[in-house]
């Protein structure tokens, strides 16, 4: 408990240190932003409105603490284009991308897993040769590509899944699973291929290691010895790299959003950013900051559970 609580205490700086940064990223805007926003050829009345409504004639420490003052009760301001509250917006629009992460990292794992597995296992057999080959290619094949042509194959020639579409899961379960099943596989792939990659390896590192060796002595059977205490003892650069991969995910999806024409996080920023809408830019970067710092979290937390000697900072090589 003391360790989760450490890391919570740790996590206030850093959350501190993010407002700053996704604060400032208004005023590092070249000129004015109200002038920017709006352009030379605004009234002088519209362009003091402008500066009013964003606070921008306060000064810059009042500026920040009464942003950061909404911030914490959750109001993250107006859409300068779209004239409703940005909280709202990015309730609108987060669902379909965390479920768009949750998906693509399912098949991730579905896939990453037994390949992994089976190649550190099966070390310079065909087995090991053909998973490192696929997981080589899967790395090196552009999601956006692929996206394509699982679109031409299942969903134009074929017409096995629709390519756009979504619908949320709570309005329509069904047609909202059809709806993913390509976004999340053509993410998803190449994903599984840095998991497997990175699993194989750690897993190599592991095996050859004394309990590995004296589990086998006492008779444990390979499925057992690999399942049972290799796998374990592997997980955390793995747990590290999928951390990674989320994090990176929830706000890096916005290829995939665009090919299947999914409303998600990724598409609002891109959208708001061609719009000059600065404070929905502003606080959807917050959010994306901020679920970054709870997803390092729980990975914190994880190596815990996976390594307790790592809960008592002696490290996993002590």
């Amino acid at each position: 408990m003391m360790f989760v609580v450490r890391r919570l205490l740790l996590t206030i700086p850093i959350l501190l240190l993010v407002s700053i940064l996704t604060f400032s990223l208004i005023h590092m805007i070249p000129g004015d932003p109200a002038r920017v926003i709006l352009g030379q050829e605004a009234t002088p009345e519209a362009y003091q409105a402008l500066r009013t409504e964003l606070g921008l004639d306060k000064p810059i420490v009042v500026q920040y603490f009464s942003w950061l003052g909404k911030v914490v009760t959750g109001d993250l301001g107006m859409s300068i284009t779209d004239r409703i509250p940005v909280s709202e917006l990015i309730k609108q629009r987060l669902p379909a991308t965390v479920e768009l992460t949750i998906g693509t990292f399912l098949v991730a794992i579905l896939i990453a897993f037994p390949a992994g597995i089976l190649a550190a296992t099966r070390r310079g057999t065909w087995i090991d040769y053909t998973s490192t080959f696929t997981a080589l290619g899967g790395m090196s094949i552009p999601s956006f590509w692929l996206a394509m042509m699982m679109i031409i194959y299942f969903a134009v020639e074929n017409q096995w899944l629709p390519s756009s579409g979504y619908v949320s899961f709570f309005e329509n379960p069904t047609q909202n699973l059809m709806a993913m099943v390509l976004p999340c596989v053509a993410t998803g792939l190449r994903e599984s291929a840095v998991l497997m990659r990175m699993l194989r390896s750690s897993l190599l590192d592991v095996v050859n290691m004394d309990f590995i060796r004296t589990a086998k002595a006492k008779g444990l059977n390979e499925a057992r010895t690999i399942l049972g205490h290799a796998l374990r003892n592997a997980m955390v650069p793995v747990v590290t790299t999928s951390g990674l991969m989320i994090a990176g995910l929830l706000g890096g999806l916005v290829i995939t959003e665009s090919i299947f024409s999914i409303p998600g996080f990724g598409r609002l920023i891109v959208e708001s950013v061609f719009k000059r809408d600065y404070v929905t830019v502003q606080g959807a970067i917050l959010v994306s900051a901020v679920l970054v710092v709870i997803v390092n979290l729980a990975v914190d937390i994880l190596y815990a559970v996976i390594d307790p000697r790592i809960k008592s900072g002696k490290g996993a090589g002590e």
